[in-house]
């Protein structure tokens, strides 16, 4: 008598937890969609001074000054509208997605302190919201962005061609996707390029700094969508005669896809998010990466780490209970319930906090799953996911277990009401106007960091679109071999020739001379990790480095003295390495 009345109060309980969620996904989707076109210039009400098409990233302006463009940011904004445009759902949003292709169009040509479009620019994160270059220092490069901003152009031209559009694809899209597309494929690595690559060694390729612009090194995010981008944009461009690209899009992502093996961790069943940082490698990163990477055609592959695989969801519940204990706003809340999540445990930006867009991925990430499964008709217990289905069911055995059996009907009703806790977290700790921040205090909930992020909207818009089953395009996953071992490619011809530079410069007691460049080998412009040259010969001065081959490659000395900087003057300086061999260069300062 006891077990049924407590099944009967479980199921009570599920309802009105239910009906919570709905009530919260009816109130907060509106308010969600109206903030975040208030944050897209010209016209937002929230975004003055933004140029059209140009997303702001929160109206903050100070502790902490967002009243930037970041292209990761608004690219995976314009990504949720233009799924909405794309399916029918607004058909007004045509006019403010052109404005974004045209905005993006002319960032591209902007010279930044990462380069020029050229010359590695594709890779700078963030813009002045006029469109000007963001000169400050800051984590650069970042190479998400191009991949982000293709993967949503590709959706919008994929529509286009549906629609008997092909010219405005040929003519104004394909050129700013292929400058992007050629940038990811170019330099999705462009470290050491050795000729093969372990899938377990991972300090080899560097993809610079990650999403949370912290830490320098490989990124499991990044490597995703950058293999996403590399895969539609082979279909795109030889759906519109492209060809001449294709081998070369498809041969990297196949390069991308083998090294993305290389971040799972099995004997923590996690996959790792960034290779430094002296960090746990527990992170936000991977959630987002599998939910911006679904593609319902791939069932519950785990080569790309679709959201319904094995290694996502037990990725999933390490990364879930790695905050259990970090907040004290999740203390007593039960093992099997929903919890506040952040980017990742160590975190201590704003003293580390939960952010409302990791929370909801989260749940975005099951209701995916939920959403294949269901397409099925089956889910899949393995021994790598047996433990998080065992949270649901105890002692649930490894097996196929068919949409008519008792336990695919428990599981998914479990998992489901698992995913509605996270929304319900969130609409927790949501003020009353629906604004959503950056963060909420691990503390009390209350909402900090930035207020009105944008990012924050878009999440919230994705995971109320995946509870209710959206099923976005396919981007080509299913069926994908991994290969058995990992080239590196690049640039060039994906090898690396040792350069010499010499210069000649007279110089003060105490006083250095440093290289930077274009290239990540020359520290991407950065005045702070310039290479030092040694005066051996002095008044010459000298280093050797090994650069990628067959690639041409801008640079200028800096002057370092007490503290200050000085920089030769312009114009930059370029070379043209060779295919093989040695290179050696001969300057003066000036």
């Amino acid at each position: 008598m006891l077990s049924i009345v407590l099944v009967l109060f479980v199921s009570l309980w599920y309802s009105v937890a239910q009906t919570s969620v709905d009530s919260y996904v009816a109130t907060e989707g509106p308010i969600a969609k109206t903030n975040l076109l208030a944050n897209i210039g010209p016209d937002g009400s929230k975004s003055q001074g933004a140029k059209a098409g140009i997303v702001i990233a929160s109206p903050s302006n100070s502790d902490p000054n967002y009243l930037f463009t970041w292209t990761r940011d608004s690219s995976l904004v314009f990504k949720a509208l233009i799924d909405q445009y794309t399916f029918g759902q607004d058909t007004s949003l045509r006019t403010l997605i052109d404005e974004f292709v045209t905005a993006q169009s002319i960032i591209q040509q902007v010279t930044n302190p990462s380069g020029t479009v050229s010359t590695g620019g594709l890779g700078e994160p963030k813009f002045n919201i006029d469109m000007t270059a963001f000169t400050d220092a800051w984590g650069r490069p970042q190479r998400d962005g191009p991949a982000l901003r293709a993967t949503a152009i590709i959706n919008y031209a994929n529509y286009l061609l549906t629609n008997d559009n092909s010219t405005h694809v040929t003519n104004t899209l394909w050129p700013v996707l292929k400058l992007d597309l050629d940038y990811v494929a170019q330099n999705w690595n462009q470290t050491t390029h050795v000729s093969c690559l372990n899938r377990r060694t991972l300090t080899d390729i560097h993809h610079r700094f990650d999403l949370w612009e912290e830490v320098s090194s490989s990124s499991f995010f990044t490597a995703a969508v950058q293999h996403r981008s590399l895969r539609e944009g082979a279909a795109l461009a030889m759906q519109i005669g492209q060809t001449s690209v294709v081998d070369g899009y498809t041969t990297q992502a196949a390069n991308v896809l083998c090294f993305m093996q290389s971040f799972w961790n099995s004997g923590g069943s996690y996959m790792t998010a960034n290779t430094g940082g002296g960090r746990s490698g527990k992170d936000a990163n991977t959630v987002l990466a599998s939910i911006h990477t679904f593609d319902a055609n791939a069932s519950c592959d785990s080569a790309t780490f679709q959201p319904c695989s094995d290694r996502a969801l037990e990725n999933l519940k390490v990364y879930v209970d790695a905050f259990r204990s970090v907040y004290s706003i999740n203390s007593g809340i039960a093992s099997t319930n929903a919890v506040a999540t952040g980017r990742y445990p160590e975190d201590s930006y704003f003293n580390g906090n939960p952010w409302y867009l990791t929370t909801l991925a989260v749940a975005e990430q099951l209701y995916d799953a939920i959403t294949v499964w269901n397409a099925q008709g089956s889910l899949n217990v393995t021994s790598v996911s047996q433990l998080f289905f065992s949270t649901f069911q105890s002692g649930v055995a490894v097996g196929t277990y068919p949409s008519s059996s008792s336990t695919f009907t428990s599981l998914i009703s479990s998992i489901k009401s698992f995913a509605d806790g996270f929304v319900s977290v969130v609409a927790q700790y949501t003020p009353s106007n629906g604004s959503l921040a950056e963060q909420y205090s691990k503390t009390d909930g209350t909402p900090t960091s930035a207020v009105d992020l944008t990012w924050s909207y878009a999440a919230a818009l994705t995971a109320f679109a995946a509870r209710d089953g959206f099923v976005p395009a396919s981007w080509g996953a299913a069926g994908l071999t991994v290969p058995s071992t990992c080239s590196t490619g690049g640039s060039g011809s994906g090898g690396s020739v040792p350069v010499t530079f010499n210069v000649q410069a007279t110089t003060v007691f105490g006083e250095n001379i440093y290289i930077t460049g274009s290239v990540d080998a020359l520290q991407n412009w950065s005045p702070d990790n310039a290479i030092i040259l040694n005066a051996d010969n002095y008044p010459t001065w000298s280093v050797t480095i090994n650069l990628p081959a067959s690639t041409t490659i801008q640079y200028k000395y800096i002057r370092k003295f007490n503290g200050a900087v000085t920089w030769e003057s312009d114009p930059n300086r370029q070379i043209t390495t060779p295919s093989s061999g040695s290179f050696i260069q001969n300057d003066v300062w000036r």
